[in-house]
């Protein structure tokens, strides 16, 4: 008697190969050199932030370090220079997190609310409003700097923490917005017909329904966010003052200040710092993002 795979609970597997195919060897040179392009330059990055400067001239980015060594590290937090300042990373570090958090914060408020309007509230004008947000997206933001930046020394906010955050939730929003509708379009309407009938109003049924089942779509779109406005640089420089640089500015400023001897193993490991936050959320979060792409995030 043959049991049924799916009434046992188990899912169906095919036959293992018993041999190696020219296909699959194939697909193993692609998966090792694909992992080799993006591993040899994390490789000789690591290593070269461990090494002293008197092994780095040497000139075997490759080799592992003799005597592996965490001062370029704390150079690089601490005491390297970002132009006229020598105070390191940290600082920037800061400004990066105060910018951080409101920023993805807010973004993600404003796109789920406004996927919520535009997927579940039909109000007229709804899709010509969506169109237009969509048309925005594919404006270059480079254009707009310029009155940007007018707008907010006329508003006072220019040079300030506040002028990029604003920029972050504002060009986030069509993205956001599509991620968000197109998740929320893909719910049952008949339960928010019901919530309507009970007397549930917009806000209610955004805070009581959709956003306790959008975690999904909420770790998916904060990743992307975390990701965007971690990495940022433009704006970072050209709204940010002098005082509240993100940690991406402040890189390039240690990289591109020349006052004598360029240390390469303290850009190095300056580097590493500054994508470590984006690495460690994919890292933790990377199988959430998957199951919220799977679970509809980006149809539509």
């Amino acid at each position: 008697m043959k049991i049924n795979s799916a009434s046992s609970g188990r899912s169906p597997r095919g036959r293992r190969p018993s041999r190696l195919t020219a296909g699959r060897m194939g697909l193993y040179a692609f998966v090792v050199t694909a992992a080799l392009v993006f591993l040899l330059p994390f490789w000789v990055m690591v290593t070269t932030s461990l090494k002293p400067m008197s092994e780095i001239r040497t000139g075997n980015i490759f080799a592992p370090p003799l005597a592996p060594s965490f001062d370029a590290w704390v150079a690089a937090w601490s005491s390297a220079c970002t132009g006229l300042q020598c105070e390191g990373v940290s600082v920037g570090f800061v400004n990066s997190v105060i910018i951080l958090i409101p920023s993805l914060i807010l973004s993600l408020l404003f796109g789920a609310v406004n996927g919520y309007a535009l997927s579940l509230w039909r109000v007229r004008g709804a899709n010509i409003l969506f169109g237009i947000l969509l048309f925005g997206a594919f404006i270059p933001h480079q254009l707009v700097l310029y009155p940007i930046v007018r707008v907010f020394a006329a508003l006072g906010i220019y040079g300030t923490v506040w002028a990029v955050i604003v920029i972050h939730v504002v060009f986030a929003q069509p993205v956001m917005t599509l991620v968000f509708r197109n998740y929320y379009a893909s719910l049952p309407a008949e339960l928010f017909k019901a919530a309507r009938v009970d007397g549930a109003g917009f806000w209610r049924m955004f805070f009581a329904i959709v956003l306790p089942m959008s975690t999904p779509i909420l770790v998916v779109a904060a990743i992307l966010q975390v990701t965007a406005i971690w990495n940022d640089f433009l704006y970072g420089l050209v709204f940010a003052g002098r005082d509240s640089m993100p940690m991406t500015v402040q890189l390039n400023n240690i990289i591109h200040t020349t006052t004598g001897e360029r240390f390469y193993n303290v850009e190095m490991a300056a580097t590493l710092m500054t994508a470590a936050l984006p690495l460690l959320v994919y890292l933790v979060s990377g199988r959430l993002f998957v199951r919220g792409i799977a679970a509809g995030a980006l149809k539509g």
